[in-house]
């Protein structure tokens, strides 16, 4: 068992030591010159600045459809790809984004549809995924939903009423 061992380290040894070509005659210059530029390039990136972070509706009727559009901008120093707008809710669609890069210094703009459920005060959050340092960034709508006088009236009537 010694003798296989020792037999099989002398020839990793063997050839190991071989290899008499210079390994730095290998390496191409324009392999150097743009891993350089590429490795000077990846701590720049893109940072996304919104208008507004917030979004208030207001005082709103239940069921209401209403909209807002949110504009942000690219303030950092690499093209800007959002790949992904989503809400913290169903009853929140944001849509309408471009999924091309955005330049430094380039605006860009989402729509957000919200569909008016819930009751009283109502946030939600839109949750932006892109390529900035921190990959997420988020945005919010609120409204005051005013209770559906309808919905009451019918709760009323569903619910038996036991006398005494």
């Amino acid at each position: 068992m010694k003798k296989v061992i020792l037999g099989l380290s002398a020839f990793c040894l063997i050839a190991f030591t071989s290899c008499k070509e210079d390994a730095s005659k290998k390496v191409n210059e324009e392999n150097v010159v743009v891993a350089a530029e590429r490795d000077a390039n990846s701590s720049k990136f893109p940072q996304i600045t919104f208008t507004e972070t917030e979004h208030d509706f207001g005082t709103i009727e239940s069921k209401a459809n209403v909209e807002t559009v949110f504009e942000y901008k690219n303030t950092g120093e690499a093209p800007l790809v959002i790949t992904n707008i989503a809400s913290s809710c169903g009853c929140t669609v944001p849509q309408d984004w471009s999924k091309a890069p955005l330049a430094p210094g380039e605006s860009g703009k989402f729509t957000v549809k919200f569909n008016g459920s819930g009751a009283n005060n109502v946030t939600k959050t839109i949750t932006v995924t892109s390529n900035t340092q921190t990959g997420k960034d988020m945005v919010k709508i609120k409204a005051f939903v005013k209770p559906d006088a309808n919905a009451a009236s019918n709760s009323n009537l569903a619910t038996p009423q036991i006398q005494s």
